[in-house]
């Protein structure tokens, strides 16, 4: 045991596997050191929905082993628990239990993953906020709706936490706190016993400090080894797309794109810009048309039975989504059959996407978290996305760039991110 309890809670989930694996270190002593850090830094942070230290010391001590062996998780609090209470983000389904675990959490635990507690969520996932501040300035929102995810990561207080993302609630709250965000491709992880909102949109993602610990755990879940062994095959060729909503961002997020595109470049890869169609605009409203339909219907318990006692702000978000038509709805999905084709033809050639990931640095205030304006086009399209951190704004805030790939691709647009995340500590 060559590690101290302060510096356990530092190690990447790739090395905290490979430490006991080896029987270097115990899963008991790496949750001690997260519980610690998670005392010093709660507080302030109030990333966790329910956190209890000595059922989480248990599960350690209970560990089989397994790829992810000690790996701390935390839970997003709309995925389902049989140990915790789940709650959705709402006050109405305050200490709900489910009768199982959602998949996901399932397999980490079967793996050798141990829940840390659950993160706090958005209400139902959608634009109520949490309690959860920001790590980096307490004044200011880490984002939504993964909001504790992002932030409990941020603060060292798990090595990976599940989000989940509809529009834009794993990239955009990453961005905002400093991690890491990927989105995979739609279906890579299972969302059985996820709160649903959409259908068609709902992505189950991981938070993680960096990019090869989120395609070192991925792999492990979704059984594809080859995540985590992408390789880049000669120059990285990545295109600068500003999309159609350019005005849109702020001057912190146009600085770290041309920050990144200079540490590309210095790294031996290529940028290139590249035009953005007249036809972009309209993901927007195949978007809109899309959430609008299927959520409200996903909600309709809650919009009939609960809607006097969820909050002003979800419940006006449901009527706003309500006003899509089913002839716009089958519209859109009409146009959205041929997913790759769309993607393949935004990608000009490239390996990548380089766009941006937020407006810009976290708003201040706790009121609101965040506009998903970057992130709608890429969820609607089911393409692999991730937040990779990318500096700091003029406030001393965190600001990421998001890296999108193609359908399916996740192992050669981990590989371009972690290029990219290299590059960029290396001109820091």
């Amino acid at each position: 045991m060559d590690a101290t309890p302060s510096s356990l809670a530092d190690l990447s989930a790739r090395e905290t596997a490979a430490r006991v694996a080896g029987n270097t270190l115990t899963a008991e002593a790496v949750v001690a050191a997260f519980a610690e850090r998670i005392a010093a830094r709660e507080p302030q942070v109030q990333a966790f929905a329910h956190f209890d230290r000595d059922r989480a010391l248990a599960e350690a001590l209970a560990n089989a082993g397994g790829p992810l062996a000690g790996v701390t998780f935390g839970v997003k609090d709309v995925i389902d628990t049989v140990d915790m209470p789940t709650g959705y983000g709402s006050p109405v389904y305050d200490g709900y239990r489910p009768a199982w675990d959602a998949p996901i959490v399932a397999l980490t635990r079967q793996l050798g993953g141990v829940v840390l507690g659950k993160t706090v969520s958005t209400e139902f996932a959608m634009s109520s906020p949490g309690k959860t501040r920001n790590p980096h300035n307490p004044a200011h929102t880490p984002g939504g709706s993964s909001s504790g995810s992002c932030a409990a990561v941020a603060a060292g207080m798990a090595q990976v936490a599940f989000g989940t993302q509809t529009a834009g609630s794993v990239v955009r709250p990453a961005s905002f706190c400093g991690v890491v965000g990927y989105k995979p491709s739609f279906g890579t992880l299972n969302r059985a016993g996820v709160k649903p909102l959409s259908e068609s949109l709902d992505h189950v993602g991981v938070i993680t400090r960096d990019v090869r610990d989120a395609a070192f755990v991925t792999a492990a879940l979704a059984e594809r080894p080859a995540l985590a062994e992408g390789a880049i095959a000669g120059p990285l060729r990545v295109g600068l797309f500003r999309t159609s909503r350019w005005d849109s961002a702020e001057p912190a997020t146009r600085a770290a794109l041309e920050r990144t595109a200079a540490a590309i470049e210095a790294a031996g890869g290529t940028v290139r810009e590249l035009p953005v169609p007249d036809s972009f605009e309209r993901l927007y409203a195949w978007f809109d048309a899309v959430m609008g339909w299927e959520t409200p219907h996903m909600l309709a318990y809650e919009r009939r039975v609960l809607g006097a006692r969820i909050s002003p702000i979800t419940l006006g978000f449901i009527e706003t989504l309500a006003k899509a038509t089913r002839e716009q709805y089958d519209a859109a999905l009409a146009a959205l059959k041929h997913r790759d084709v769309l993607v393949e033809e935004l990608l000009g050639g490239c390996d990548v996407l380089l766009t941006p990931a937020a407006p810009g640095e976290a708003p201040a205030g706790l009121g609101a978290t965040g506009d998903p304006v970057f992130n709608k086009p890429w969820t609607l399209l089911h393409a692999p996305a991730l937040s990779v951190p990318a500096g700091f704004g003029p406030n001393g805030l965190p600001v990421g760039v998001q890296v999108v790939g193609r359908i399916g691709e996740d192992a050669h647009t981990l590989a371009a991110a972690a290029f990219i995340e290299d590059a960029l500590k290396a001109t820091a």
